[in-house]
């Protein structure tokens, strides 16, 4: 039968299914890595809730995307793992068998990846800074503006779900895209290993030139430090 025309499950309902489908998974002795959305955000800091207004704005998935929301908060997305251009799912629907589905993003080609490294030279002081998402602005739009490519267009996104839907983004796709912001949420660093780049490259090069100068400047004598006529003049000698 059509999901359109199923009866209505409650989230209570949702949940159980969820639960029966994740215990008898685990007992095949699957692995499986649960979407868990705690309190009432679905992302909270910077990268999540960047992965979700990038998806949001774009008009060919604003009309489609929200159908994910409630599968995502309601623990649907029993399983969500990304890897290299690839995320996989497996989200629980009205059927006993959970959903599976496969989300392909384009990963950045080597012209590009070399463009964002020298973009963000000297510019991000730290990891931590880059995974807190506390670099400067003008850096951000790199990451958000539709131009340059690092958070993916719906041309770059292809999906697919074993689900019976007729909707070219069915409700279970959405909710691991959605899934997918929950994850950067909690572990930034797996956008990089999605778009095939390396996060700490991002900051090696300011690393780099900072030692450089501490080397070149190693010779130099502090103004702080006292010339030597001046210490025995201090000391009456």
């Amino acid at each position: 039968m059509d999901e359109r025309f199923k009866k209505y499950q409650t989230v209570a309902e949702r949940r159980q299914m969820a639960k029966n489908s994740t215990e008898r998974l685990k007992k095949r002795k699957d692995s499986l890595e649960p979407v868990v959305i705690e309190g009432k955000k679905l992302a909270t800091n910077w990268w999540g809730m960047a992965w979700n207004q990038n998806l949001e704005r774009y008009a060919d998935y604003t009309n489609r995307i929200g159908r994910g929301r409630s599968y995502v908060r309601n623990g649907s997305v029993i399983d969500l793992k990304i890897n290299k251009g690839l995320v996989t799912g497996l989200v629980q629907g009205s059927r006993k068998t959970p959903y599976k589905v496969s989300i392909t993003i384009e990963t950045l080609s080597v012209e590009k990846r070399e463009q964002i490294v020298q973009l963000c030279h000297n510019r991000i002081a730290s990891l931590e800074s880059l995974i807190d998402g506390k670099f400067p602005e003008e850096l951000k739009v790199l990451f958000t503006e539709k131009a340059y490519g690092l958070f993916p267009s719906p041309e770059e996104i292809k999906f697919s779900c074993s689900c019976p839907d007729w909707a070219s983004m069915c409700k279970h796709v959405a909710s691991v895209l959605y899934g997918i912001g929950s994850r950067l949420d909690k572990n930034p660093m797996l956008f990089f290993e999605l778009r095939d780049l390396d996060g700490t490259a991002l900051i090696k090069k300011s690393m780099e030139k900072r030692l450089n100068n501490m080397l070149k400047n190693a010779h130099l004598k502090s103004k702080r430090a006292i010339d030597e006529k001046d210490v025995f003049d201090l000391f009456g000698i």
